[in-house]
């Protein structure tokens, strides 16, 4: 099982890879986009903790990702002098689209599978998902 997740994981990393290449993002910037939308907006200082980076490391993907349109600087509601980040609305779907081989196979691969198959398949997956949180977590 390990050595699946393993392979599991330098596949998607490499189909992210090549999106990013694609779409003309660094790596970083595609995964900060991933959380953008899953997520929801953000002030910078979370989106920095979600993913790691420093502040300082974060400031330049922001920069990147607005001088391209990718993303939108709102002022925060609650407090005008922070910022709020979000995915800029017009451009998700270019991602969208260079993930849909992906995601056809998905849905192929998971009609597969009984509904108490998928649960039990996406409880370990989130399990796993978590497991690694909290060792990243942990080397922080």
């Amino acid at each position: 099982m390990k050595d699946s997740l393993r392979d599991l994981n330098g596949d998607l990393t490499s189909l992210n890879r090549r999106v990013s290449g694609r779409a003309g993002l660094k790596d970083i910037d595609l995964e900060c986009l991933d959380l953008l939308v899953r997520d929801g907006p953000t002030r910078p200082s979370a989106l920095a903790r979600a993913l790691g980076l420093h502040p300082a490391t974060m400031t330049g993907v922001l920069d990147r990702l607005d001088h391209s349109g990718w993303i939108e600087r709102d002022r925060d509601p609650a407090d005008r002098r922070a910022s709020v980040i979000r995915a800029a609305k017009n451009r998700a779907g270019e991602v969208y689209g260079l993930f849909s081989a992906m995601n056809s196979s998905l849905d192929d691969i998971c009609s597969r599978y009984s509904d108490a198959e998928l649960a039990v398949l996406s409880d370990f997956i989130a399990r796993t998902a978590e497991a690694g949180r909290r060792a990243a977590n942990a080397l922080a």
